[in-house]
Order: C-alpha cells, then sequence, then structure tokens
C-alpha cells in the first residue's frame, strides 16, 4: 500500500527495551492520584533545557500549543496590555538596535503558517493508512475499563476478580480460569499466557523493524498519556493509591500490544504483515535537533515582552514605595501564615486592621515533615512537601467527636432490592432536598472540608516518650530536641528571633467544595495536597512545650512565659478560620484572643468581598459581610464550577521582609516567604528556602501557564463533563483517556507568565546558594523561573542573565497611588496593574 513517510528496509539498529521505558517514562505526564493532585512543571521532562529551546521541542515533538496564538498576542498588545517601550527592549537585546523596527513589522504585520505537524503519531498513523485501522477506537474503550476496574479505589460495586498478584499475572490467571476471554482471536491469547514472550517479541510481530520500536511505543503511548503516565506514577510509588496495585508501564505496553495483534488478526485473519513492510520512506527520528523557526522566534519575543511589562511594573513599584521607618512600638500579635499567592489578601486586611501587628509567610507545613494517621484509621498521609521523605508518624488520638453519617452514602443503595426500596423511600426526600438546595445551598455529607480533616477536641502524639514503638517504620512523634531543631530553623528563616508577642497565630490552609474533583490542588502544597490544620497543630505544641523553650534559650532564643502559640486553619474557599487549643490559652491571653479573632472575622469579609470581583452571581458592591454571606454558599453549591480560582493570575514570589512590599498593591498574585537576610549572611537558610520554594511556587505557576497555553493536550478541558475514573483520574465521558493537568475553570482568568522570584540579599550570595545543586540551579539559569536579587543596603535590582547577575533598571514610569483600594475592586473583574498604596 502507498505511503510517504518511512524506509521499507529493516533497520539494523538494536532496540533496548529498558533504556526505551525510562526514556518514555521520563517524558509522560507525572500527575499523582486525586488526592495527592500536586502542581509540578507540566514539561518537568524538559527542564534540563533552556526554557525556550524546550517550548520548540516540546511542541516540534508532541504537538504541545506552548505559547499564545500570533493573534492573541497582538490583541494584548493593542489593548496597552504589552508595554511598547519592553517590546522594544526585548528585540534589541535579542537582535540588536537596528534590527527593531524590522522585527516590529514581523511581530505586528507579517503573517505566519502557524499550523504545527508534531512528529509523535506519525508512525502509528500508518495503520489508518496502510490498513484502513483504526487500533485506537478498536482497542483504547477496552484498555481503560479494564485499567480502572484493576485500579479502582472503592467507587466500583465488585472488585476486580484478581488482583493481589499484579496485573499481568492476575490476567493471565482471569484468562485462564475465566468462561471468556479477553481477546477474539486465539494468537493473542496463546501469546498472553507464554511467561517468555516480552515486549520485543510482540513488536517484532506488529512492527517488524527493530529501528522503529522505540518510537512506536511513544506512539502508542501518547495515544493515551494521562492513563500511561498515571500507571507509571504508581508503578514508582505504589503507596500513591489508598489500596496500593502492582502494575507496571512494561505490563500496560504489552497487553496493549497483544490487543493490537488481537485486533489485526481479528480484522484480517492473520493475512497482514508488520507496520514497517509497506513504508516506503524513511522518517526522522523522534528526538532528532528541532530548528527554531522566525515564528518560533515571534512568539518567543511576545511572550518576553508580556512578562515584563508586568515584572517592570513590580520592581519600579518596589523601587518607588516608601518603607516607613520602624518605630518603637508594642507588637499586639504575630501571626505565620502560609507563602499561598491565596493568603496575601487576608494579611493585607488583618495588618490594615490592626497595624500592630505583624505577620510572616512560610511554606504551610511549617518546617515540620511527618505522615499523619486519623483516628481509626489504618492509612496515614504525608503532610509535607512531595519530594520529602518523612521519618516521623503523627496519630490522631483521644478523638471525642462524632462522626457523622447519611443513609444514602453506603453500598447497598446500589443493590439491586435494598437499592429500589430505597429509592422509593429515602430516593423522594434526596430529591426534595436537592431542589431546595438549588435555591439554598447548604453543607451535607457530599461537601468537602477543610475543618474535616482533624477533630477540633482531639489530641495528637507529637511528643516521642520511650513507650512508643515504631509503627510501619516511623518513630511516632519527635523528642524534645527535634523539636527544639525545627523550631529553632523556622524562626531563624523568617527572622523572628526576638520581640516575641504575647500571641503569635499559626494557620495553616485548606479548603471546601462539592463539585470538584481536583480539591487536593486547592489545599496546600507544602503539605501534599492537604489541609495544614495538623501541622500548625503540631508547630504549636512544639513552640509552648517547655522543654523545647528551654533549648532554645540555651540557643540564644528567648521566648517569654506569657507568649503562646495558637494553631487556626483559614478556609480559603469559604474564608472562615478556626482556632485549635483555645482552652489552653491564659486568662490574658483569651482576652486579648477574643480581641483579635473579631479582627481576623473583619479581614475574613473584606477578603471574600476583594475575591468576589472575580465571580459572576455575586454583587461586589454589596457590603462585604453580605458578600462573605454569599460567598461561603457558593462554596457548598453543587452547582457551581468555580467555587474558587485557587492560584489563578499567581505571577510574583517575594522572598524577604514584609515592608518589601507592604506598600504595592499586587492583586493577589504574590507568594510571600518572610526571610531576614540579616540573620542569615551566607544563605544557610536561604538555601532550604529556595529548594522548597523553586519547585513549590515554580510548579504552581508552570502548571497553571501549561494549562492556560494548551488546555486540551496539557490542562484537562471543562471539568463539566468529567467522569471520575476508580476515585483516583477524571476523564471526559467513560472511555476516555485520563487527564492530568487543570480544568479549563481553574485557569480561563490566568495570565501565562512564567514566576519572578524576588530575593532580599546581596547577590553574591544568592548566586552561590543557588549553585549549590544543579536541580535548583537549573530552575532560575534555563529561565523557567525569572530571578531578581535586591542588594538590602543599596536597594539596586540585579537580573540573573546566563548564569550571573546584571543590574537592572526599570523603565521610567509613574505608577498610580491609591488610599483606598475597595473602589477599585468593585470596578471590574480584570487584573489590575500595580498600585502604590498610600
Amino acid at each position: 500500500m502507498e505511503n510517504n513517510f518511512f524506509a521499507t528496509e529493516l533497520s539494523t539498529a538494536p532496540f533496548n527495551e529498558q533504556q526505551t521505558l525510562h526514556t518514555l517514562k521520563h517524558f509522560l505526564p507525572a500527575q499523582a492520584p486525586l488526592k495527592d493532585f500536586i502542581h509540578h512543571n507540566t514539561l518537568h521532562a524538559f527542564q534540563d533545557m533552556k526554557f525556550e529551546d524546550a517550548l520548540v521541542r516540546a511542541s516540534k515533538i508532541f504537538g504541545y500549543s506552548v505559547y499564545l496564538t500570533l493573534d492573541e498576542y497582538r490583541a494584548i498588545y493593542s489593548s496597552g496590555r504589552i508595554s511598547n517601550a519592553i517590546l522594544e527592549k526585548s528585540i534589541t537585546e535579542r537582535h540588536g538596535m537596528s534590527a527593531v523596527e524590522d522585527w516590529r513589522e514581523k511581530m505586528l504585520n507579517k503573517p505566519y503558517d502557524t499550523y504545527n505537524y508534531p512528529r509523535i503519531g506519525a508512525l502509528r498513523s500508518n495503520w489508518k493508512r496502510q490498513y484502513h485501522i483504526d487500533l485506537d477506537s478498536l482497542i483504547h474503550p477496552i484498555l481503560f475499563r479494564i485499567l480502572c476496574c484493576y485500579l479502582d479505589q472503592g467507587i466500583s460495586l465488585w472488585k476486580f476478580p484478581v488482583s493481589e498478584k499484579g496485573f499481568l499475572a492476575s490476567l493471565r490467571e482471569m484468562e485462564q480460569n475465566g468462561f471468556s476471554s479477553f481477546f477474539k482471536s486465539e494468537r493473542a491469547a496463546r501469546l498472553l499466557m507464554e511467561e517468555d514472550c516480552g515486549i520485543t517479541d510482540l513488536l517484532k510481530i506488529v512492527v517488524g523493524d527493530p529501528g522503529l520500536f522505540k518510537q512506536y511505543l511513544f506512539d502508542q503511548q501518547f495515544a493515551h498519556p494521562g492513563w500511561s503516565g498515571m500507571v507509571s506514577v504508581i508503578e514508582d510509588s505504589p503507596e500513591s493509591l489508598v489500596y496500593p496495585r502492582q502494575i507496571s508501564l512494561r505490563e500496560l505496553i504489552f497487553f496493549e500490544l497483544l490487543m493490537e495483534v488481537d485486533a489485526l488478526d481479528n480484522q484480517f485473519k492473520e493475512n497482514w504483515l508488520p507496520l514497517s513492510r509497506g513504508l516506503v520512506r524513511k522518517q526522522p527520528d523522534l528526538f532528532a535537533a528541532v530548528e527554531q523557526t522566525e515564528l518560533d522566534q515571534v512568539l518567543a519575543i511576545w511572550q518576553q515582552a508580556f512578562e515584563w511589562t508586568y515584572y517592570d511594573q513590580v520592581l519600579a513599584g518596589l523601587k518607588q514605595q516608601k518603607e516607613k521607618p520602624e518605630s518603637i512600638k508594642t507588637t499586639s500579635f504575630q501571626a505565620f501564615f502560609c507563602l499561598d499567592d491565596r493568603e496575601g489578601s487576608f494579611r493585607r486586611y488583618v495588618e490594615q486592621l490592626d497595624p500592630d501587628c505583624q505577620t510572616y509567610g512560610t511554606p504551610g507545613f511549617f518546617g515540620v515533615e511527618f505522615y499523619f494517621q486519623p483516628h481509626q484509621s489504618s492509612l496515614y498521609t504525608k503532610q509535607c512537601p512531595a519530594p520529602s521523605n518523612p521519618k516521623h508518624l503523627i496519630k490522631e488520638v483521644g478523638y471525642f467527636g462524632r462522626q457523622e453519617k447519611d443513609l444514602h452514602f453506603f453500598k447497598p443503595t446500589n443493590s439491586l432490592f435494598r437499592g429500589w426500596i430505597i429509592s422509593q423511600t429515602l430516593g423522594f426526600w434526596a430529591g426534595f432536598r436537592l431542589f431546595l438546595n438549588v435555591f439554598s445551598p447548604w453543607f451535607r455529607m457530599a461537601t468537602t472540608t477543610s475543618f474535616s480533616e482533624i477533630d477540633k477536641t482531639s489530641w495528637l502524639s507529637i511528643e516521642n516518650i520511650p513507650s512508643f514503638s515504631k509503627e510501619y517504620g516511623l518513630q511516632v512523634g519527635y523528642t524534645v530536641e527535634e523539636m527544639a531543631n525545627r523550631v529553632e530553623s523556622l524562626l531563624i528563616s523568617i527572622g523572628l528571633i526576638d520581640d516575641f508577642a504575647s500571641m503569635i497565630y499559626v494557620i495553616g490552609h485548606g479548603s471546601s467544595s462539592v463539585n470538584n474533583t481536583h480539591y487536593a490542588a486547592y489545599d496546600c502544597g507544602a503539605c501534599s495536597g492537604k489541609p495544614g490544620a495538623v501541622n500548625a497543630r503540631v508547630f504549636a505544641f512544639m513552640a509552648n512545650h517547655w522543654g523545647v523553650r528551654e533549648l532554645l534559650t540555651s540557643r540564644g532564643i528567648l521566648i517569654p512565659d506569657q507568649t503562646q502559640f495558637v494553631a487556626a486553619l483559614h478556609d480559603t474557599t469559604r474564608d472562615d478560620i478556626i482556632f485549635f487549643s483555645e482552652e489552653l490559652l491564659s486568662l490574658a491571653n483569651l482576652i486579648k484572643h477574643r480581641k483579635y479573632w473579631n479582627i481576623f472575622s473583619q479581614a475574613l469579609d473584606l477578603n471574600a468581598k476583594e475575591r468576589s470581583r472575580r465571580f459572576e452571581l455575586i454583587n461586589t458592591k454589596e457590603s462585604a459581610r453580605k458578600v462573605h454571606r454569599k460567598v461561603r454558599a457558593r462554596s457548598v453549591s453543587l452547582f457551581e464550577t468555580r467555587p474558587e480560582l485557587n492560584h489563578a493570575t499567581n505571577a510574583i514570589c517575594i522572598i524577604g521582609h514584609r515592608n518589601l512590599s507592604k506598600g504595592l498593591f499586587l492583586d493577589r498574585r504574590l507568594f510571600m516567604n518572610s526571610y531576614d537576610y540579616s540573620q542569615d549572611p551566607e544563605g544557610k537558610f536561604l538555601y532550604p528556602i529556595l529548594n522548597a520554594a523553586a519547585p513549590v511556587c515554580g510548579g504552581i505557576n508552570l502548571e497553571y501557564y501549561f494549562s492556560r497555553m494548551d488546555n486540551e493536550k496539557l490542562g484537562a478541558g471543562s471539568k463539566l463533563p468529567h467522569n471520575v475514573m476508580g476515585l483516583f483520574g477524571v476523564a471526559n465521558g467513560i472511555d476516555g483517556d485520563l487527564r492530568p493537568g487543570l480544568p479549563s475553570q481553574m485557569i480561563e482568568v490566568h495570565d501565562p507568565v512564567r514566576l519572578l522570584m524576588v530575593v532580599e540579599h546581596f547577590p553574591e550570595v544568592v548566586l552561590k546558594v543557588i549553585q549549590q545543586t544543579d536541580k535548583l540551579f537549573e530552575w532560575f539559569a534555563n529561565g523557567w523561573i525569572h530571578l531578581v536579587v535586591i542588594n538590602p543596603h543599596s536597594k539596586q535590582q540585579s537580573r540573573l542573565v546566563n548564569g550571573q547577575f546584571m543590574e537592572y533598571h526599570p523603565c521610567d514610569q509613574s505608577l498610580e497611588t491609591i488610599s483606598d483600594i475597595a473602589p477599585l475592586l468593585e470596578s471590574g473583574q480584570e487584573n489590575f496593574p500595580v498600585y502604590l498604596i498610600s
């Protein structure tokens, strides 16, 4: 059969199966199951390359859209959101002053062929051309259902008949002992039972030419990268599932190749030749060098100008704001928040309502890494950044709460007889409640709430005592010295080593939702996608412990006896807060706490009002208290697909003193990590901050970036048709591929710009710190995150360019000053420029 793509002669190139599988796993999506959905760099496989080179390569090989369209950039420029001065500066940096007019013409007016011809899938598409058979439509529906049944985490009424032996062994046992076969032809069933038959043997049957084996496997697996990526993640981390399953990418490929043999045998009665036999022209290697076109350069310049138009405003604001001189005053209270961008506006309102308070930002696991085991549960979850390997276990004991139950949510409701009886009785009441919920949403069993992670009255096994034995190979609780080390490290890193207030709040965060399958992405990424209540309670206990304070005193950190740490949890969807262990407060601090509780309450009202400007069905011009009530109702509405916009519009991360950005309105686009350079002259504490902030904040930023750029291939499309698969993933419909990225409802208001990280320290110290490991350095040196350092003495700004810091001078621009942001927030839904706050 005629074809114009590949050579007919057989290649003598050897096929390395192990190496191919390793490479394949490297490029497949690495998103974990839904319960551990944590933001990461979607193109992690290309991170060792320069950002722009990586984008071109990913686009040409895999067909990803990695930039906005040319028309979108031109429209943004016409609207004034890309500065003409920054555009010319971006062109000059690449092509020199003499080329500005020529490249302006190319960028603004020249037509280009924007169609992308990716390499992936080209080889395997010849089944359609050569044999006129669509293997995907014949195989994927069955393959996905088998995978989903095997990996199911409890959504199915019936368990997979055999699962404890591993995926392939289970299939073999079912094939041998079942009344029916997985296959329609005899050869595929026979090959399944031959344990010495491997992937290479099947590729010889299906493909023929060993030189095409690697490319064929890439084509095959990237026809459903979501399922393949999930299998790869589970293979490497079986604990990512509540009920672990033994499966490997090798087993998936082997079974899929068998299904291809079966489909071809069934169609052609074994009267068919391997794919390579009918090909007439050789295709370039999948990973051969990629040429950068003029269009690629145009899009890269547009993106750079788009990003630096905003960055320049931020850096100009940091330079122009007038820092208020430190006055001698008594601090009312201090509060630790997660560095999360959603906490920035809440902190701003707390500081506005009580100018005498101090707030600090730090990763929301508060420097205490552990696994957490809830009351009466045999399962435990990680409560720290995903790359960490905790050695400690915290158990919830002494639980006094009551477990709520709902008759609608148990398996017999789906059985034939009891299900019919319940539907005829409770079903009518459930339908009436659903009707009422349309007009008056309320909390119910289907609601996921961060406040339910841990009971307020429970006791935690935080301090290790000799009678505790290890469980699951983990130490139960911390020794006093271990607790002191963690408290000391956090306090020094944020610059709080003296002048302690009598009340210090440790505020974790989580979220509530009803119909949000990506709920873990809304919780604390620093806690592995879990609410931060447990971490807040653990740190507060440690900091209040008398033995810890004795050790800290010996190390030069004296915490006064009257100082008490109070744990809290902020629900970022409902804008509610809950405090823990209030009964342990002294009388004097309890009186203060009641006063401060009112400040937090007012701040939450104002924060909800600020957030509401993005919500279509809420009138932002109403009073803050009324708006807050509607935001709460919105959070539990069964029909609300956007209960919270999460990290949408994130763009900046500042690591430094709070005064560095306190005089700016940055529209909830800012991660804030407190850091005092004067306490860390050599960058000892800066390294762990950057080593955590780069993958956490950078990962959040890049997952939003790529999900916005290509919501179909790198995102998850609209959540409206999503179907939950086995409680571990989502797909469109019942037979679709798993969607590993973010749904459109999370990114539609997002401006896709890379993260700008601003560090307050001396450039030579920061450079030394980021060069300590290649993994950390490549985030900045390769341009996945932009890095600017502010000299704390001269205030000179320096930008990292080609691995070295160069002075940066913002364009001459006068930022508008506002004294009251309330009218601004009521003016529209679009992203605001940077304002100075008087």
